[in-house]
């Protein structure tokens, strides 16, 4: 079932109000994902700096683990259960490795320049307030409400998922050669914290992108080398895209002014936002990319 959110700002108005359109939007989807929810907000951070969004344990002192990762220039901010650990850029590769040796119970749960990524069991609305969402600012966010049907309900299994730098999926569907790819991805070197579909997809753009292939290319591609129904919607440091499978059997929406674009699964994540009643409103095209870009 789930639900999916995405926002993706036009002039400074939406950018300061982005995360409460956001918050409202993904809480409209409660129940088509009552399980677990997520969201990736997207704003500048410092230049030359890359922040990673740990999860560490309940309880964890911010200055002590900053303390013991021992990352020059580094900082860390709490935000709910979750933490964002900002790094200078040529300082990311040494920056993994000490949290390898120094933290390994803390999870990684995404990292880019820009995005700062969120995502935790319970009501949309709980995970939403938890994370203070409607206080947040951004360029465009996407947002994801689970109901669980394929693996287990957990903070791990929850959407969106990351795999790249600045770029993470959300999706609703289910895909039905997951396994068979998971695979020939692990063959490939790659790793999987958990057994959600859309790990295997997201898993999946990373490695395309990681080949040099712009992300609607590998988008279309997608369309070859993944079997089942889906909605992708996938965001990057710049923008976001958008595809349907080929049936396009679960539901989508979008609408469009000159202040936004917006996504959701129903039509009723977009009824509160600004000017909706002028919109172009429209239902994306089966097999067809769509993508909207900041660069």
């Amino acid at each position: 079932m789930c639900g999916i959110v995405g926002l993706f700002a036009k002039d400074c108005a939406i950018e300061a109000d982005l995360g409460a359109h956001l918050a409202g939007m993904l809480t409209s989807m409660s129940d088509r994902g009552p399980d677990s929810a997520g969201f990736a907000v997207y704003a500048p951070g410092q230049s030359g700096a890359l922040k990673l969004t740990l999860r560490p344990p309940e309880g964890t002192d911010p200055g002590a683990l900053l303390a013991r990762l021992g990352i020059p220039d580094s900082s860390i901010a709490m935000r709910g259960s979750h933490a964002v650990l900002t790094v200078p850029q040529s300082g990311y590769a040494a920056a993994r490795q000490s949290l390898a040796a120094h933290a390994a119970d803390t999870v990684v749960v995404g990292c880019g320049a820009s995005m700062e990524l969120y995502k935790e069991v319970g009501a949309p609305a709980d995970v939403a307030r938890r994370f203070d969402l409607a206080g947040m600012h951004g360029s465009h966010g996407i947002g994801h409400t689970r109901m669980a049907t394929e693996s287990a309900v957990t903070t791990d299994g929850a959407h969106p998922f990351s795999t790249g730098t600045d770029q993470c999926l959300v999706h609703n569907g289910s895909l039905s050669n997951h396994n068979a790819l998971r695979r020939e991805l692990r063959r490939l070197g790659y790793a999987f914290a958990t057994e959600n579909d859309t790990e295997v997809a997201a898993v999946y753009l990373s490695a395309k992108m990681h080949g040099g292939l712009p992300l609607g290319e590998v988008l279309r591609g997608a369309l070859q080398d993944l079997d089942g129904f889906y909605t992708f919607v996938v965001g990057t440091g710049t923008g976001f895209g958008v595809l349907r499978d080929p049936i396009a059997c679960k539901p989508a929406v979008m609408a469009e002014t000159d202040r936004y674009v917006a996504f959701g699964t129903e039509f009723r994540a977009l009824a509160n936002l600004p000017g909706i009643g002028t919109a172009r409103v429209w239902e994306p095209e089966p097999a067809t990319v769509y993508f909207w870009d900041r660069a």
